[in-house]
């Protein structure tokens, strides 16, 4: 092979690499060094988790009538009941401002495959696209054939409770600007895209539109659209820049029209202030933690190992990358 021209050092994969050999000592303070690393991450991450003050209150079965807990879908279905309901929170800690109001939403598969395709995203840019209602099925026209925008079933299945609080008799004004994400309103909904014929069938899946606002101004339909991973998710409200003090009192009178009742979902509302890491959280601080622990484990585990049985390093001058073709 040596007076072969044809040879190369890249086709022979003999290029200069970094090929570093694992010895007991580069191990064992890799491990010590992730576990440095980890372990303070993970505390500082857990302690900015619990200085989030968090109020969480669940009201879909507490605000149905007396005399209708036994049928709680005749209850949401009959437009005549009023849905009206009134309930108070009390602050647990200090809340600073701002803070944020949230609904939850439980046992609501918003990734169903079905449900997510169920949109026509040109239609929502553009204004000039209002007839293209593919894959909207089943909510793409009414029933005399005109398209419906926004169309699809995650339009169609908007979250439409809402909710007002006051504080003695200082109402509580929930901000609701800049709810939804600045790349949404900017690019994925149209400014001169209107609503038209939504929510015009028999069948109201949940929420209407102001048909004089653009898409790109209906916050909570942007928000809505931003479609959950999960069975159980957060949708922020607005949020409330006044401070809530230890003990304060909290009126909220919220009307309960969302359906939850007919798949056996539940409704939250939620209040909850923020970090410099976010809101209430656990699994990022306790991840960093236990993979920073089992760090430590296993360096000390090697390091004993190392100490009660060594074994010898063999000579790396034999190792492959290190040893010279024959006959060059």
């Amino acid at each position: 092979m040596g007076g072969d021209e044809s040879y190369s050092k890249f086709t022979q994969q003999e290029l200069p690499a970094c090929k570093p050999i694992l010895t007991p000592k580069w191990v064992v303070s890799v491990f010590f060094l992730v576990g440095i690393i980890f372990v303070p991450v993970g505390v500082v991450s857990l302690l900015a988790a619990r200085d989030v003050v968090e109020i969480v209150d669940r009201y879909d079965d507490a605000c149905v009538p007396a005399n209708m807990t036994d049928n709680k879908l005749a209850y949401i279905q009959n437009p005549n009941i009023s849905k009206d309901c009134t309930r108070t929170l009390t602050i647990t800690e200090d809340m600073k401002q701002p803070i944020f109001v949230y609904y939850q939403l439980d046992n609501f598969y918003q990734n169903h495959r079905r449900y997510v395709k169920s949109r026509n995203d040109g239609q929502l840019r553009d204004a000039a696209k209002a007839n293209q209602t593919s894959a909207c099925e089943p909510e793409k026209t009414t029933a005399d054939g005109k398209p419906i925008v926004p169309c699809g079933l995650i339009a169609w299945s908007l979250f439409n409770d809402t909710y007002s609080f006051t504080r003695g008799n200082e109402n509580l004004t929930v901000d609701k600007k800049d709810i939804s994400w600045k790349s949404d309103r900017e690019h994925k909904f149209g400014k001169n895209v209107y609503p038209s014929n939504f929510q015009n069938g028999l069948l109201k899946g949940g929420g209407t539109l102001d048909p004089a606002i653009p898409l790109s101004e209906q916050e909570d339909l942007i928000v809505w659209m931003r479609t959950a991973a999960l069975p159980t998710f957060r949708k922020l409200y607005g949020r409330i820049y006044v401070d809530l003090k230890k003990n304060d009192t909290i009126t909220v009178r919220l009307s309960n029209n969302y359906n939850t009742y007919n798949f056996g979902g539940k409704k939250k509302l939620v209040l909850s202030t923020a970090t410099w890491l976010g809101g209430k959280n656990d699994f990022l601080g306790f991840a960093y933690v236990i993979v920073g622990g089992l760090c430590f484990f296993l360096a000390f585990a090697f390091t004993l190992l190392y100490f009660i049985k060594p074994r010898k390093l063999g000579d790396h001058n034999y190792l492959s990358w290190n040893r010279h073709p024959a006959g060059r």
